[in-house]
């Protein structure tokens, strides 16, 4: 698996930012995205683990 941080500004001009996890070799067969709830941030653990189990079946 590989992970990388990402950054972008959203319309309003406030700065996003959140993690790309990807297979470490060959083409994702597909793509999910993991919001976290509104009192949460990217680093729950739950979110890292549901990311990891998606890398394994080949889901970035």
């Amino acid at each position: 698996m590989t992970r990388s941080r990402v950054e972008f500004a959203n319309i309003q001009g406030h700065n996003l930012a959140g993690l790309l996890e990807l297979p470490r070799e060959g083409k994702p067969r597909a793509m999910a995205l993991l919001a976290h709830c509104f009192t949460c941030g990217k680093d729950i653990a739950a979110a890292s683990r549901i990311a990891r189990a998606l890398v394994k079946h080949g889901i970035g």
